[in-house]
């Protein structure tokens, strides 16, 4: 009996995802527990498994193609099972047994077409490029959608490293590489043909724009900001770096902001708390969501215990996080359940800033760069190493006094550290 493939939910975010790769053709044989296809989802590129074994008899959607979670996007059966009835109830087109194979030599199947389309032909080599050129983009792996998208942005194929199977140039290269060449083009004598470029949305900004709108709108912000001495912080990551350098380790000012909030949060639980509509949820533990910038937006991987863990500890596991989150490599559990939330711009110059919060959490803060700036200390003018932190709260969670303690320990922490490192 055929096997419907559907687009599964493979993060608990997920209401959508788009095909990255098929990895099996139409009229490959299939086994249960194989990989079928990449999903790109909100978070991560995904690996989709079959739910059942036969002959992969037709894709239904394309390479590049996005669908909801739930819908069919193949089917499986018996070589010489009759699926037409199964096909046209979820609206693909007639099923082919065989198929001819394309320049790139992989057979032109339902994944270069997209609900029932002919397939999308390579972009046209241009004449003044010459018979070299042509000759190399017939022999040059990619999806069909990666060679429209190319044909589209004006993206030569011949130079795109491709993160496909066998070096396979998929949609995610040729958006990558039409990135990078927008600076080129801007301090370029010769300006482009084209006066802009629309960038499709990968599934993870779908999700960013989505969750702003969820965030910014319905849940009443507001924001409170303190002035932090650095000094003894700054002094204490020194020597807490001549202790972990035997480990080779080393901790960073916001591996001690994160170690200092989720310490702070075991002394305010109000702050460690998710809005749950009907309710709000306190957290005994503290589990610190570090927000990470990638390619295609935002994601923030979460640290669990943080108020537990020592720095070098911290450390290792942001470094990790944030290494395969912008991979696209993070599992579920490694993005999901977070208590609170960490947001750093420091290391770009940012002196203060506002973050969003991350619902259902009630709180995040976001850090800006340490400055040295001029301070009144004992009626004299001083020079001190300062630091602009500012904490966003959802009101109906907490209040403006709570925040504000919060933030009193928070900074109390990072003026003496020896607080939270003994």
């Amino acid at each position: 009996m055929a096997t419907k493939v559907h687009m599964e939910a493979l993060s608990p975010t997920m209401e959508e995802g788009q095909v990255v790769t098929w990895l099996k053709a139409e009229g490959d044989a299939v086994a249960q527990g194989e990989i079928l296809a990449e999903i790109e989802t909100d978070k991560a590129t995904m690996e989709l498994v079959a739910r059942g074994e036969g002959v992969l008899r037709k894709i239904l959607v394309a390479e590049g193609v996005a669908a909801p979670v739930g819908d069919v996007i193949a089917v499986i059966g018996a070589a010489d099972e009759d699926i037409a009835a199964l096909v046209a109830s979820v609206g693909g087109g007639p099923a082919a047994p065989t198929a001819p194979e394309t320049a790139t030599g992989r057979p032109e199947t339902a994944a270069s077409q997209a609900g029932g389309q002919p397939p999308v032909a390579a972009p046209p080599v241009s004449p003044e490029a010459g018979p070299i050129a042509a000759a190399t983009a017939g022999r040059i792996k990619a999806s069909p959608v990666a060679r429209r998208l190319a044909g589209e942005l004006g993206v030569d194929l011949a130079v795109v490293q491709g993160s496909g199977p066998n070096g396979r140039v998929i949609k995610r290269d040729v958006e990558a590489a039409a990135v990078a060449a927008v600076p080129a083009a801007v301090i370029t004598p010769e300006l482009p043909d084209t006066e802009f470029v629309d960038l499709p949305l990968s599934q993870m900004r779908k999700t960013v724009a989505r969750r702003l709108a969820e965030s910014l709108g319905p849940v009443p912000h507001f924001f409170l900001t303190v002035d932090v001495d650095m000094a003894r912080a700054l002094q204490a990551r020194g020597r807490v770096n001549e202790l972990l350098a035997a480990q080779g380790a080393k901790a960073s000012l916001n591996d001690m902001v994160i170690k200092a909030v989720a310490v702070a949060l075991t002394h305010h639980p109000e702050c460690n708390a998710w809005w749950q509509g009907d309710s709000i949820r306190r957290f005994n533990r503290v589990h610190i969501g570090v927000a990470v910038a990638v390619p295609d937006g935002l994601i923030t991987p979460v640290v669990r215990d943080a108020h537990a863990k020592g720095l070098g500890r911290i450390s290792t596991e942001v470094r990790e996080l944030a290494g395969r989150a912008r991979e696209k490599k993070l599992q579920p559990h490694e993005y999901t359940g977070s208590t609170f939330s960490i947001s750093n711009l420091g290391m770009f110059g940012i002196e203060e800033f506002t973050a969003v919060i991350n619902p259902p959490e009630a709180g995040i803060i976001a850090v800006g760069a340490v400055e040295e700036r001029p301070v009144a200390r004992d009626g004299e003018l001083v020079v001190r190493p300062r630091m602009r932190v500012t904490m966003s709260c959802d009101h109906r969670v907490i209040d403006g006094a709570q925040g504000a303690r919060f933030l009193a320990t928070l900074k109390s922490f990072l003026e003496e550290p020896a607080a939270i490192l003994i």
